[in-house]
C-alpha cells in the first residue's frame, strides 16, 4: 500500500457568515424578536443601578418606542445607552462564556439578542448611541452581511448630538415577509395588536413600576393578573386567600436564585351557565386563568394552562373551564440570567431545570388547594358569593408587601429555609341525606319471574322491579 501523498493542512472552521445569521434567526418569532430589543432596554435600566432603587416604581421616567412601517423599523429609548467598555458585549455574535454577568438583574446570556432581532427584519441597521462621554453609531449594511471575510463592523463618533442617554436602532432593506406584516394598511393592524397584547402580558410587571412603552403612537397598558386576599375570616376561621412559598436556591455555581409564588383566585368561582359559556364563547376571562413565569421582572410564559406548568400532573386536574378562576405567578431573581430557567429566547421555560423542577413541586401544591375548593363548591356558587365579598384584588407586588404580616411556616422535605402560607380555604358543610341506596344482585331468571308478576305489559329494568317490590312491602308495613 502506498502512502498518501496529499499535504494535509488545517481545515478552516470559521463560520459562514450568511448561514450563522439565517440559523440564528430561524426558530424565533418576529414579535419575540422586538420583544428581545425591548428586553435590552430594560437591561440597560438595570446597568445604570437605579432600577432596584427604593420605591414600587424604580423605571419611572424611562421609556421605549417602537415605531414600524413598509419601509423600516426602529425603536428608540433613554434607558442608559450603551457604554463603550461594552460595545463588544453588545455587537459580539455571542457573548464570551468567560465574561461575567455585566450587571446583576439582567436577562442577557449569550449576547445574540439584538443581532438576531435586526437580521430577522432586514439586512442593514444604523444603531446610535449614547453613554455618557461615549456618543457614537455603528453601521452594519447589506454588503457587510453578504462579504464572508469581513466580520469588522464600522463605527465612528456620532455627528449629531443625542438628547440623553440611550439607544436609537433603526432597521432597513426590510425583508418581503416583514414588510407585508408591518404595512397595517395590508395586514389590518393585527400585527400591531398583536405586539401591542404581548407587550402588555409579557412586560407588565416593569409596566407596572413605571417603564413605558408606546407602539406606533399608543401607549401599552400592562395586562397582570391580581389575586383576591381577603383580610377579614369567616366565623369558622377559613378565608379566600392565595397560597404563597418563599425560598432561596443554591445554584451549583453558587448563586442565590430568590423564588417567591403565589396562587389563588381572580374572581369568585363560576357557575355552570358561565363554565357553559366559556366552551361555547372562549371568552377572554380563560385565556387569563393558569400560570405566568417571571425572571428578573420579565415574563417568559403567560397565563400556562398545561403540563409544563403542572396542570394534569400528580393529582392536579387537566385544565378545564370550571378553573378559570385560578391563576399562579411564580417569580425568579437571580444576579446571573444563566441561571435563570429560561429558554435561549427567553419567551419560555427550561422545563428540564432542576430549579425549575423543584418550583413546580410547590406550583402543583398550591394549585391542587384551589382545584379542591373549586370541586367541592361546584354547583353551589351562591353559596360562595358571601366568602369572596371580604377580599380586595392585590397585585403581585402587593401581596409581597402584604406577605410580612403573614404566618409563614416551614416546608418539610424541601431546601434550608424554604416556608410557605397555606391558607385555610371554606369548605361545603356536611349535608345529611335522608334518602339511602338499596342494591342486590338476583338471576335473570328470578329477575323475569318477578317482572311478569308485577308488571303486565311492559319490559321493566331490574331498577324498576326492585323498586316495585320496596313499595309494595312499604304499604304493606305502614298498615
Amino acid at each position: 500500500m502506498t502512502q498518501s501523498q496529499t499535504p494535509y493542512t488545517p481545515v478552516n472552521a470559521a463560520p459562514v457568515k450568511s448561514f450563522f445569521v439565517s440559523m440564528l434567526t430561524r426558530d424565533i418569532k418576529l414579535e419575540e424578536a422586538i420583544l428581545d430589543l425591548l428586553d435590552n432596554c430594560v437591561d440597560g435600566i438595570v446597568r445604570s443601578g437605579l432600577a432596584f432603587s427604593d420605591g414600587s416604581r424604580p423605571y419611572e421616567g424611562y421609556w421605549a418606542k417602537v415605531t414600524f412601517d413598509r419601509g423600516t423599523f426602529e425603536i428608540s429609548d433613554n434607558c442608559g445607552g450603551i457604554p463603550w467598555h461594552l460595545s463588544e458585549y453588545a455587537f459580539r455574535m455571542g457573548r464570551d462564556p468567560g465574561l461575567a454577568p455585566v450587571a446583576t438583574g439582567m436577562v442577557g446570556v449569550y449576547g445574540i439578542g439584538m443581532k438576531r432581532a435586526i437580521f430577522k427584519m432586514g439586512k442593514s441597521c444604523e444603531i446610535s448611541t449614547r453613554s455618557g462621554s461615549d456618543e457614537y453609531e455603528v453601521s452594519i449594511t447589506s454588503e457587510w452581511v453578504d462579504n464572508e471575510d469581513d466580520w469588522e463592523i464600522p463605527v465612528q463618533p456620532k455627528d449629531t448630538k443625542m438628547s440623553e442617554d440611550g439607544t436609537t436602532i433603526v432597521v432597513g432593506d426590510l425583508y418581503e415577509g416583514i414588510v407585508a406584516r408591518f404595512d397595517e394598511a395590508e395586514d389590518g393592524g393585527y400585527f400591531k395588536s398583536e405586539l401591542h397584547d404581548l407587550i402588555s402580558t409579557h412586560f407588565a410587571f416593569i409596566l407596572d413600576k413605571g417603564f413605558r412603552v408606546i407602539v406606533n403612537g399608543d401607549i401599552v397598558q400592562p395586562r397582570s393578573r391580581p389575586l383576591i386576599f381577603a383580610d377579614v375570616p369567616d366565623e369558622d376561621g377559613t378565608v379566600i386567600q392565595p397560597y404563597l412559598y418563599r425560598a432561596t436556591y443554591k445554584t451549583d455555581r453558587g448563586s442565590d436564585v430568590q423564588v417567591f409564588l403565589a396562587v389563588g383566585f381572580t374572581r369568585p368561582i363560576p357557575s355552570q351557565d358561565e363554565v357553559l359559556g366559556e366552551q361555547d364563547e372562549k371568552r377572554y376571562s380563560t385565556e387569563e386563568a393558569g400560570w405566568t413565569v417571571i425572571c428578573n421582572d420579565r415574563a417568559v410564559l403567560y397565563c400556562d394552562r398545561s403540563e409544563l406548568t403542572g396542570w394534569g400532573e400528580d393529582r392536579v386536574p387537566r385544565y378545564h373551564t370550571q378553573f378559570i378562576a385560578i391563576s399562579g405567578i411564580v417569580e425568579f431573581r437571580c444576579d446571573d440570567p444563566a441561571e435563570l430557567p429560561t429558554t435561549t429566547t427567553k419567551r419560555g421555560v427550561d422545563a428540564s431545570s432542576i430549579l425549575y423542577l423543584q418550583a413546580k413541586n410547590k406550583m402543583r401544591e398550591g394549585m391542587k388547594l384551589f382545584t379542591d375548593y373549586t370541586n367541592r363548591w361546584k354547583g353551589r356558587t351562591e353559596e360562595t358569593k358571601e366568602q369572596f365579598s371580604h377580599g380586595v384584588l392585590l397585585s403581585f407586588n402587593e401581596i409581597k408587601v402584604r406577605a410580612s404580616t403573614l404566618t409563614f411556616r416551614s416546608v418539610r422535605r424541601s431546601i434550608p429555609g424554604a416556608v410557605q402560607y397555606r391558607p385555610s380555604l371554606p369548605r361545603p358543610p356536611q349535608v345529611r341525606t335522608r334518602r339511602r341506596r338499596i342494591t342486590y344482585l338476583k338471576s335473570n331468571d328470578d329477575v323475569a319471574a318477578v317482572a311478569d308478576y308485577l308488571f303486565d305489559d311492559s319490559d321493566p329494568s331490574p331498577s324498576d322491579v326492585g323498586e316495585r317490590c320496596f313499595d309494595l312491602m312499604l304499604r304493606e308495613a305502614s298498615n
